[in-house]
């Protein structure tokens, strides 16, 4: 819980607003414990050109470690299931740990942010202590922070520029979605099969709930499946790869920092 309001002398930010700090306050034993720093892994560094050795060698070890694990099959208890589960999250972490460049984020992980613009920021941090202080005029904090502004815009710039160096065919249509002005988009009305629209909440919720779970057609019996069934000996390799890389990198990894780019 936030203890303490200030306003921050040593941070600042390019325009006039002022930062407004909270000081917080943990009650350990409560509740799951909070990571303060996320940290992730520099994939795409691992999976550049200037790593493909080092890549090749990261897959190679993977799969000489995996390949010494029993083999799951339909004998398996569900504790075996969930102890390979846990192995393969423990050891796929302390993996990407020894191979990759760790990566921490935080509120200005953006790829353009270096230690120019880092530095020239702590500057005009300063010029506005001493500006409050009546040491300095308010055109030299105008100058600081243009000269922070142009800082910043180049560095987008040649972001950008080596962005575009090295995309692949798919990325330069990424580029233009990320270029692409966002207008607002209203959901269109839902409507039955029968053409009535649903026009309250509690309507749109019923026809939801009859498009997800159908009624049964009449005539038609339905089997519950029971424990130990084998409907899973339906699914096969292609089906897990096509439901793994399926899914959007950009996705929020979870506590154990493993995201679908990772795995």
């Amino acid at each position: 819980m936030a203890d303490r309001l200030e306003i921050s002398t040593d941070l600042t930010t390019t325009s006039d607003h002022t930062v407004v700090c909270a000081q917080l306050r943990w009650n350990e034993g409560e509740g799951v414990k909070v990571l303060r720093k996320i940290t992730g892994w520099d994939i795409d560094g691992l999976k550049s050109k200037k790593e493909e050795e080092n890549y090749k060698k990261a897959q190679k070890e993977w799969k000489d470690k995996s390949l010494k694990r029993p083999v799951l099959d339909e004998k398996s208890s569900g504790d075996e299931l969930q102890r390979e589960a846990e192995w393969i999250q423990r050891n796929f972490v302390n993996h990407l740990n020894m191979c990759c460049k760790k990566v921490k984020v935080c509120a200005r992980s953006k790829r353009w942010w270096n230690a120019e613009i880092a530095e020239n920021r702590k500057i005009l941090g300063s010029i506005k202590r001493a500006r409050k202080k009546g040491e300095a005029s308010q055109q030299q904090v105008k100058r600081q922070r243009s000269n922070l502004r142009r800082m910043i815009r180049q560095a987008k710039t040649e972001m950008w520029k080596m962005f575009f160096t090295s995309a692949t065919r798919d990325q330069v249509w990424q580029a233009l979605r990320y270029t692409k002005p966002g207008g607002q988009q209203t959901t269109k009305a839902l409507r039955s099969r029968t053409g009535e629209v649903a026009e309250s909440w509690e309507e749109n919720a019923e026809l939801i709930k009859e498009e997800a779970f159908p009624k049964p057609l009449k005539g038609v019996e339905r089997k519950a499946q029971g424990e130990g069934g084998e409907m899973w000996k339906k699914i096969t390799d292609e089906d897990i790869r096509e439901a793994l890389f399926n899914q959007s990198v950009q996705k929020a990894p979870g506590p154990d920092r493993l995201g679908f780019k990772s795995i």
